[in-house]
């Protein structure tokens, strides 16, 4: 049963009953237009109520019935809606906790609306590179006013609606209550019931003083903000048509534009990244009533950086943590950054005195193991060495209590190696954050060969709850990430020997949309990290080749923004990246040491040998297994990497691409003699999947 009906005195009441959100999907549309046909047909009822069971109104389109068939099958939403608002006896919405999407649409049908104060409400679609389409643009202007409602729409954020009440002349809400909206629209609908004629949002005007200026205005700054999404535009459209087209030509026009936008690519991306997301938190082999294990304190090893980063996601989300270092200055040092990375979010207005007060309350030092011997979850991030590492786990191994969650949050190293370090493998698992920590939306999670299934399931929801994008990867060196980056580098180097500058590449990167270009990112994170990498990969794979020039310029020292030189150069206190003389000499003198021909490379060529190096990667690690499903890869880089969303993700990008075009261009690499032509041999996945007209997605 998607829709329960009950009659209250002379007040039909239909309940949306499609856990977890009611969501509108096939089976609830036509319970409930029963349910609104029945409430006609008995001459008993005189008014009929809608509200939703649960924690929802609802939260809009089923997504189980996204792409299906029965999506758009009849009764539509649009036919949903047309029964309810022609409905000849008052339909009341009563809207408590959320209503988005086309719940809002719905609840836009009625002829009127009480809500919760509490409750938020939400146009999402924008999002997902759409525009509403289901009469949002149409309706919520006239009912709330232009702006609000364009505000709304563009940002697809929840907003609650005590404040939207305060809308002048707003329409929205016939009643604001505090709670039980269900009883005060049942009392509203029984006041209602000889009420005639019964009002239509559809009815009312959409105005605005100086809408051409307005209009014009808002073009420009969503252009100036989001130059690669098409939807926010065409919301803008769709909603001016409120004012100056009449309400059916409007409605007609937004479907119009809906479906167009599902074709676009930027769409598609952005949906596949919605799903994608969704996608990661299911583990095959794990299943999703695995009894978790409770996660009330944490500890973490290490104040640095990374430490300070972690601790800070854990104090936000009320969990205590106990931090560690071996020296009080090292831990002095760590917690005066924690306190200064709030006192800037306080200073911004991001955050209460109350809420960091409490925050810092939440978190308790020590330079003694010992005062872990209570936590659910210890975090070591300590120097990335195999010995430091052993070090710290067989300290925790020997003070932890039995059933402790013990990570590491390597990057690269052997995390079935780290467990074997301790006793209790099982209870091993990879942490892997990036860098800002408290800021950065990926978590790697890291199962290692002995890891136990309940401690993959807690910390794949213990990561919700600290709000971060958790995808599990297997045990590879450098995991799913770091494994494909070293590609992408390689790459970006080799572009150098053969005549690119750094800041040649980099402008390729950033115009396909990356956040920042290769050699901007070394010298971001530290060009000697990647130096100490690739010296040790020399020795574990000596048949993997790698240009010599990111060598020669660590050899000068040059280590990036910290030394103030890297592949650019920096003015002391600045981040502004200048091109740089001896580099430009440098690289001229390395080329001429390797016999180089230099040629001049397309950007086009730059951006397919970086992104095509990301793909074939990857597609060897899902082979492996290392990797679930395609979408977790482009999770990784969606959130980790600084990858373009509205392009969806590396193997999202392939597909869209073509598999068979990759390939091509692959053969075209391969042949050059100044790259790695054993690398751009087709990984065995993607050669499998042009071969029989597949796609990764």
């Amino acid at each position: 049963m998607t829709a329960q009906y009950e009659v209250r005195g002379n007040v039909a009441v239909i309940l949306l009953d499609n856990p977890p959100v009611n969501g509108l999907g096939l089976a609830t549309r036509k319970a409930c237009v029963e349910g609104v046909l029945r409430a006609e047909a008995d001459p008993a009822v005189q008014a009929v109520v809608l509200t939703g069971a649960g924690r929802a109104f609802s939260g809009g389109a089923d997504i189980k019935e996204f792409g299906q068939p029965s999506a758009l099958a009849e009764p539509s939403l649009h036919t949903l809606i047309r029964v309810v608002e022609a409905c000849s006896k008052p339909v009341v919405a009563a809207l408590h906790n959320v209503c988005m999407g086309g719940g809002l649409e719905l609840a836009l049908g009625c002829h009127y609306r009480v809500a919760e104060a509490k409750a938020t409400l939400a146009l999402p679609e924008v999002k997902l590179g759409l525009v509403p389409g289901a009469g949002g643009t149409q309706r919520l202007p006239r009912a709330l006013g232009v702006e609000p409602a364009l505000n709304m729409i563009l940002s697809g954020e929840q907003v609650p609606c005590e404040l939207l009440a305060m809308a002048p002349g707003q329409k929205l809400f016939d009643r604001l209550v505090p709670q039980d909206a269900l009883g005060a629209a049942v009392a509203l609908a029984q006041e209602k019931a000889a009420v005639r004629p019964l009002p239509k949002v559809r009815d009312l005007a959409a105005t605005h003083p100086n809408a051409d200026a307005y209009f014009q205005f808002v073009r420009n700054s969503v252009a100036a903000a989001q130059p690669r999404y098409p939807a926010p535009q065409r919301c803008i459209d769709a909603v001016s048509w409120s004012l100056s087209l009449p309400f059916e030509d409007g409605l007609r026009r937004e479907r119009e534009t809906f479906i167009a936008l599902m074709l676009t690519p930027e769409s598609k991306a952005l949906r596949h990244a919605f799903f994608g997301e969704r996608a990661a938190s299911k583990i095959a082999d794990v299943p999703e009533n695995t009894p978790l294990r409770e996660i009330r304190t944490v500890g973490v090893i290490g104040a640095g950086t990374m430490g300070g980063g972690i601790t800070m996601n854990f104090l936000n989300a009320g969990i205590p943590v106990t931090l560690l270092e071996t020296q009080q200055e090292a831990l002095d040092r760590g917690v005066a950054t924690i306190r200064r990375n709030y006192e800037a979010q306080v200073k911004k207005g991001k955050l209460k005195d109350d809420k960091y007060a409490a925050r810092m309350a939440l978190l308790s030092t020590t330079l003694s193991y010992d005062a872990l011997k209570n936590a659910d979850l210890i975090i070591e991030a300590v120097f990335e060495e195999i010995g430091v590492k052993e070090a710290v786990f067989r300290q925790l191994d020997a003070v932890a209590k039995p059933g402790a969650i013990l990570a590491s949050n390597t990057s690269t190293l052997d995390l079935n190696q780290i467990a074997r370090f301790t006793s209790r493998p099982q209870d091993v698992l990879g942490m892997h954050f990036f860098s800002p920590a408290n800021v950065m939306k990926l978590l790697e999670v890291v199962r290692g060969q002995a890891t136990a299934k309940d401690v993959l399931a807690t910390v794949m929801q213990l990561a919700k709850k600290i709000k971060k994008t958790a995808v599990v990867s297997g045990v590879c060196d450098g995991f799913i990430g770091n494994r494909m980056l070293e590609q992408y580098v390689r790459q970006s180097t080799f572009l150098l020997d053969e005549g690119c500058s750094p800041q040649q590449v980099d402008k390729a990167a950033e115009a396909f949309g990356f956040a920042m270009g290769p050699f901007r990112v070394g010298d971001l994170a530290g060009n000697d990290i990647g130096w100490a990498i690739r010296k040790r990969r020399r020795v574990e794979k000596p048949g993997v080749r790698y240009s010599e020039c990111a060598d020669r310029l660590c050899e000068l020292g040059r280590f990036g923004q910290k030394t103030g030189a890297g592949w650019y150069d920096y003015q002391p206190g600045k981040r502004d990246a200048k091109p740089s003389p001896v580099v430009e000499q440098m690289l001229a003198t390395h080329r001429a040491a390797i016999g180089a021909k230099t040629r001049a490379i397309s950007d086009d060529e730059i951006v397919q040998r970086l992104v095509f190096a990301l793909v074939n990667e990857a597609a060897h690690l899902l082979e492996e297994g290392i990797a679930q499903r395609a979408s977790d890869v482009d999770m990784v880089y969606l959130t980790g990497y600084g990858f373009p969303l509205w392009r969806g993700g590396p193997m999202c990008y392939a597909d869209t691409v073509g598999l068979f075009n990759v390939v091509q261009a692959m053969k075209r690499f391969a042949a050059n003699p100044m790259d790695d032509g054993a690398f751009w041999q087709p990984a065995p996945l993607l050669a499998r999947l042009v071969a029989e007209g597949k796609s990764f997605t």
